[in-house]
């Protein structure tokens, strides 16, 4: 069960197409390839690789910047098309990770090494946070545009206090070696974003 592929190309496809729809600008098909090209580069560290690429191609599958349970949906998109391919405890590792991409806070998971994956997995969707300045500007400007519907007094007040939440935990990533390589230049882009939308 652990061998078989769990995303094969239709799948693919199918999802490619929920990442390629209109209004999305930040949570996209190069936003999964991110993740994808960091899953590769950290797989020897990764206990279930293809978990780890399930949960990443299906965590963003349902996005719409008006809801409140995007992730609850694409949790459940998960269950409805890896039944079968997934032993259920496999399938409930997958969908943790996904629900976990709510808080971005480790999901309760008793086996250490699947505990391991699902830090490995929140910090690679979150390390746009330490990406090179100009990169990092193109990702606020990118969830802005998606969120064009709120207007800039309250976008900025909602913008900010998720900014705060972040700078206010011991450490943004989970891992050390997310941490290493970019909780630096996260702290600095997260403060230079925040004085920016305090100052108006």
């Amino acid at each position: 069960m652990e061998n078989e592929i769990l995303i094969d190309n239709a799948l693919k496809s199918e999802l490619s197409a929920l990442y390629l729809a209109e209004g999305r600008h930040y949570h996209d098909l190069a936003h999964i390839e991110a993740m994808l090209a960091l899953a590769h580069d950290y797989r020897g560290l990764l206990a279930d690789p293809e978990a780890v690429e399930a949960a990443i191609w299906f965590h963003d599958a349902i996005y719409d910047s008006k809801a409140k349970d995007n992730e609850a949906q694409s949790a459940a998109l998960a269950e409805e098309r890896l039944a079968g391919r997934a032993d259920p405890e496999r399938l409930s590792r997958i969908t943790a990770m996904i629900l976990a991409t709510a808080t971005h806070q480790l999901p309760r998971i008793d086996d250490a090494a699947a505990a391991r994956d699902a830090s490995l997995f929140l910090d690679m969707d979150l390390s746009v946070l330490g990406a090179a300045p100009d990169a990092f500007d193109a990702y606020e400007r990118a969830v802005r545009r998606e969120y064009d519907w709120v207007e800039e007094p309250l976008w900025r007040a909602g913008r900010a206090a998720v900014l705060k939440t972040f700078l206010a935990r011991p450490h943004i990533f989970h891992t050390q070696e997310f941490r290493r390589r970019f909780e630096p230049r996260a702290k600095r882009n997260l403060a230079r974003s925040l004085a920016a939308l305090e100052s108006g």
